[in-house]
């Protein structure tokens, strides 16, 4: 049996599927998911692209991403920005 590595990065390709995705991640997901998520987002944005359109250098948003660091916030709202994404925040359902 042959198994095919998924790649979420090829199902990313309009900013309303990103924003769910991210949305869900950060929701979710542990930080280590949030910035897994946010490095398919950008590899399916293309990095070079993505370092030019957020001002963070190519070297940095692979760092930043790795999961192996602690990003700053403000790292993290350039990547959003770039993707075309805000970060929201809405209250919570009651729970009952």
């Amino acid at each position: 049996m042959k198994f095919i590595e998924y790649d979420a990065a090829k199902y990313l390709t309009d900013e309303e599927t990103i924003a769910f995705y991210l949305t869900d991640a950060l929701e979710n997901g542990s930080e280590a998911e949030f910035l897994l998520a946010l490095k398919n987002v950008a590899k399916a944005r293309g990095m070079t692209q993505l370092a030019k359109d957020s001002g963070v250098p190519r070297e940095s948003l692979y760092k930043t991403l790795s999961g192996e660091s602690k990003p700053r916030f403000e790292t993290i709202t350039k990547i959003v920005n770039a993707l075309g994404v805000n970060l929201a925040f809405t209250p919570r359902s009651p729970s009952i």
